[in-house]
Order: C-alpha cells, then structure tokens, then sequence
C-alpha cells in the first residue's frame, strides 16, 4: 500500500491523529469513517465521534476529497486522498498565513509587508 509522503515541515503541520487515519489511505481508494474507526481502533485509543472531525479537518487543509453517498439513515462522506501536492502545499500555506494574521492582524501584516519587501 502506498502511503501519502509529505516533506518534513508539511509533516508537522499534522496531528499524531491526523498522520495516523492519513497512514491507512493508498492512491484511489476511498474510505469511509466508519472503516478508519474499526482499522484505528485497533491500534489507538479513540472515540468514533473523534474521526468524522478529523476528516473533515484533512478535508478542509486540502489533503482529503469528499464526496456524499445516500445510506440507511441518510448521508454521509466519503474521502480519498487529494494526490495534488502543490494544492496541499499552498493549502497548509494560505492555513497557517490566515491563522497568523487572525491572531496577530496587523502586527502580522506589517511583517510579511517587511519581509517580502527586503528580498526585492
């Protein structure tokens, strides 16, 4: 099974979690959460609630694709992985420079302001 490979940077932008339900997806294959529930289960302590919130986290750093199915019941996802790199990359980018500047506003504006101007 081949596995999602992320340089190391891009690597800590995850959680212990998230690295581990990312670990028990190949290339083309979907997953539903249920499944992930009963693989990681076996291996780690967690509530099943606990997978949907991490997928749908992985969903919006651009690393997962979704899509709904009808089932008994209703409707739930299902994820395969997002094989573009260069989304995921700029995805974890855009993330993090929204988070900086959410919390530090203009202070954070002024830096990259600075920082981007030297370099010219």
């Amino acid at each position: 099974m081949k596995t999602v490979v992320m340089s190391q940077g891009l690597d800590a932008a995850l959680s212990p979690l998230e690295k581990s339900l990312l670990s028990l997806f190949a290339p083309e294959k979907e997953r539903r959460a249920n499944e992930l529930y009963r693989k990681i289960s076996k291996k780690k302590k967690v509530a099943l609630s606990s997978i949907p919130v991490i997928l749908d986290r992985l969903y919006t750093k651009g690393i997962l694709e979704r899509r709904a199915e009808t089932c008994r019941g209703g409707a739930r996802y299902v994820y395969k992985l997002q094989l573009d790199k260069s989304h995921f990359e700029k995805s974890i980018v855009e993330n993090t420079v929204n988070a900086l500047i959410h919390k530090f506003g203009q202070s954070a504006l002024s830096y990259f302001n600075e920082r981007f101007t030297r370099g010219k």
